[in-house]
């Protein structure tokens, strides 16, 4: 019998092997590498959903950066219009990794109906308005018609005003809007076309959508001027960089901002979401390796005249804490196929179903999301497995100090 055969015959017979000791360890740390991958899977893939989400939705409504008049104020109206004879408009042909860009205005206004009154924001949008950032929110009706050589009388109005105005679909709804000096009001009578429900409280509570050309006449501007540009960009990640590149491509009277800036504090909570990551993904990782470092003790020890007789024969240290090594790897691998394919069904299910459901006034959105990342799987994977083996290379040297003789003798 040569000492290959023999070894591979000692390690099959260690994997079957079911002591009374090593059996509820080898379960208990199979179950916490399924948790702690579980986990860890689960925190990531709600984490950066969540993310996504927000910034979506953040960037529907606003684009990534926003193009104004250095002289109009940051809040949601726009007081001092802006030309639309522009080098960077319709096409922003000086800057790369521009995907569109289209003129809005905003006015405030106030909805009055027999029962109540509702302060709002309209929102005036042209023929050049990509209605595809919101149509994914239009939860009922069409969007409005800006074909139309004429204005139009139709808007989109949130879910959230439609509750609290007690008006439907269909209805005709009288707007009021402060005239320039402040001295009476201009009145509008819309048709509600579409209602949205974007979960996003802030912009829910506030927008209606409309033809602009309303804006244009209250505030008696001329046809090419408009409240500001909205700039939607092919990559999120680069709006920092690219509002920089956007603001030396415009004129100096001009104030160029990301939404990252204009929503600072909803930038910054969701920030925290990477730290609590990172915590998450360290907690479970110690998890696993604890509990592996455990189970491995305890097979060394159940195996101590195994490791006698292997050295007797020849056997190197380090061939024997192969063998071990193995073994872990062996219980790594069980427990990460059942914590993947767990998280990855929960996910799934979240997903499409949608049955975990959150407070949009805290989080922004009306259920969990979730961004099934397969690439982030794969590397967390990876990881937990290189991270386990290197640290089991620290137990497993005990095998080094296992004397033959007093192992043979072992019981």
């Amino acid at each position: 019998m040569n000492l290959e055969y023999f070894i591979a015959k000692r390690l099959t017979a260690a994997k079957n092997h079911k002591s009374s000791v090593s059996s509820p360890i080898i379960k208990i740390a199979t179950v916490a590498i399924a948790l702690s991958i579980l986990m860890m899977v689960i925190s990531v893939a709600t984490g950066i959903g969540l993310q996504k989400k927000i910034r979506e939705k953040v960037s529907a409504f606003n684009g990534q950066v926003i193009i104004s008049n250095f002289d109009d104020n940051q809040s949601q109206v726009n007081t001092v219009p802006i030309s639309t004879n522009q080098d960077f408009y319709p096409k922003f042909t000086s800057v790369e990794g521009i995907k569109h860009i289209q003129a809005v205005a905003n006015k405030a206004g106030l909805i009055r109906t027999e029962e109540t009154v509702e302060g709002v924001v309209f929102k005036g949008v042209g023929k050049d308005y990509d209605w595809n950032n919101i149509k994914e929110y239009l939860s009922e009706g069409n969007l409005p018609d800006l074909s139309k050589s004429n204005y139009t009388d139709d808007i989109l109005i949130s879910q959230y005003l439609v509750d609290r105005l007690h008006l439907k679909l269909g209805d005709v709804c009288r707007t009021y809007f402060l005239k320039e000096g402040g001295k009476g009001y201009n009145i509008r009578s819309f048709k509600i076309v579409g209602i949205f429900n974007s979960g996003f409280q802030e912009f829910d509570a506030n927008y209606i959508i409309g033809d602009i050309r309303h804006i244009q006449k209250i505030n008696k501007w001329k046809n090419d001027e408009v409240g500001q540009f909205e700039v939607f960009l092919n990559d999120f990640d680069e709006m920092d960089a690219k509002g920089k590149e956007i603001y030396k491509q415009t004129p100096s009277n001009y104030n160029v901002i990301t939404i990252s800036e204009k929503y600072y504090s909803i930038f910054e909570w969701l920030k925290l979401f990477d730290f609590n990551i990172v915590i998450i993904l360290s907690i479970m990782i110690w998890v696993a390796v604890i509990n592996m470092i455990v189970a491995l003790l305890v097979l060394i020890l159940e195996r101590t005249q195994m490791i006698g007789i292997l050295k007797s024969l020849g056997a190197t240290n380090w061939n024997i804490r192969k063998i071990f090594l193995y073994n872990a790897f062996y219980l790594i691998a069980k427990g990460l196929i059942w914590g993947n394919g767990i998280a990855l069904l929960l996910l799934f299910i979240q997903k499409y179903f949608g049955i975990i459901s959150l407070n949009p006034q805290n989080y922004y959105v009306n259920q969990a999301p979730v961004d099934i990342n397969f690439l982030f799987i794969l590397l967390i994977n990876i990881g937990v497995i290189i991270i386990c083996l290197l640290v089991l290379l620290i137990p497993s040297y005990i095998i080094t100090k296992i004397s033959p003789v007093k192992a043979i003798r072992f019981n």
